[in-house]
């Protein structure tokens, strides 16, 4: 099969041949219809925060077909459609058990040393990204990896959910728990950012605060349900958020992953206030409040992949685009081949894609 290859860290990816295998127990292979572009593979690809062994296969957002299931694989069947998410569950580990499946960190599902590799190109194993590597015409995943969806919904739309959407739209229903009524602040408007900006229109927010530095970003912030918006090159974005709430949010989130912009969102935070870290911090950033951020009851909290539980979430999120609630026509900026994934990555990188671009096989 054709799949893009990473050879070196940092490195572009190459498209080649590589071989795939049968699938094993609890595996499914998939034909893979389409893959968002997440800012996680561009971070990849630079090794900024992700060591990863080479060669691997990019790509983490898919949605496909299945093609076989292998022993032990009873709820998927071959043509289901299905979205794949990164975040794959045991089931039987304390997080799982206590409703953090987002949290498993078990090995359970990579193959035995003895056993012959998911892919290869000869005799050299090639890896494959968060055990999916999505930029490939197939995959070859544990069934805890997948979920069936509705066949109304089309892949080239499904596959942003597995990840982008998921993450925003869950790090404001899962993580934060938006009330009713609630005032809203979302530093960064990518696309995780303005699935955020979905996720707290969906939990009936009274007014959501687009904060970003490109006028187009902030346009398609208002698409996505955002009631109003700064630009934080023109005007700065903790006064003005202030003044549009009296005060402050009762929930911030960032979503890029600077200290800079996790400082502008705590300040953003009113009394009794949270903040949601969305974006991927340095791990060896830091960040500081004072004795006022305590005194005024403000928290502050990460939210690792929407806290999710994909296997539910996802097809409650098919349900709210089908019925109209979730716009993922408005997310997606651009769709180009598995031939142009270099420059699509350079693209994202360089800020020129304004929601998010999906890879279409």
């Amino acid at each position: 099969m054709r799949a893009a290859i990473v050879e070196t860290m940092p490195g572009t990816p190459s498209i080649g041949s590589v071989e795939i295998d049968e699938p094993g127990i609890g595996e499914v292979l998939l034909r893979v219809v389409a893959s968002g572009v997440c800012h996680s593979d561009v971070h990849a690809l630079s090794g900024h925060g992700i060591a990863f062994p080479v060669p691997f296969v990019p790509g983490h957002e898919p949605a496909g077909v299945v093609e076989a299931v292998g022993p032990g694989v009873r709820h998927l069947r071959p043509g289901d459609h299905v979205v794949a998410c990164l975040s794959v569950y045991c089931g039987h580990c304390a997080n799982c058990v206590t409703g953090r499946s987002y949290r498993c960190f078990t090995d359970d599902f990579a193959r035995p040393p003895d056993d012959p590799p998911r892919l290869r190109r000869g005799d050299e194993t090639v890896h494959q990204f968060v055990g999916l590597g999505s930029f490939a015409e197939q995959m070859l995943v544990s069934q805890n990896n997948v979920v069936k969806i509705d066949r109304t919904l089309p892949l080239e739309r499904a596959c942003l959910l597995g990840c982008g959407v998921l993450t925003g739209v869950g790090a404001a229903l899962n993580t934060a728990q938006v009330t009713p009524g609630a005032t809203v602040a979302v530093v960064g408007c990518g696309g995780v950012g303005l699935s955020v900006i979905q996720g707290a229109r969906l939990a009936y927010a009274s007014q959501v605060i687009a904060v970003d530095v490109d006028d187009a970003k902030l346009d398609l912030a208002r698409r996505c349900g955002a009631t109003d918006v700064v630009n934080a090159a023109v005007d700065d974005p903790v006064p003005a958020v202030q003044s549009l709430t009296r005060g402050g949010v009762d929930f911030a989130f960032e979503a890029i992953g600077l200290p800079a912009t996790v400082q502008q969102a705590l300040a953003m935070a009113g009394p009794g206030g949270t903040l949601t870290v969305v974006g991927i911090a340095d791990v060896a950033a830091g960040f500081t409040f004072t004795g006022a951020d305590l005194m005024m009851g403000k928290r502050i909290q990460q939210s690792l992949m929407g806290s999710n539980r994909f296997a539910a979430d996802i097809p409650l999120l098919v349900d709210h685009v089908l019925a109209g609630r979730l716009d993922l026509d408005a997310m997606v900026s651009t769709e180009r081949p598995l031939d142009h994934l270099a420059d699509t990555l350079a693209a994202l990188d360089a800020g020129q894609i304004l929601g998010r671009a999906v890879i279409t096989f």
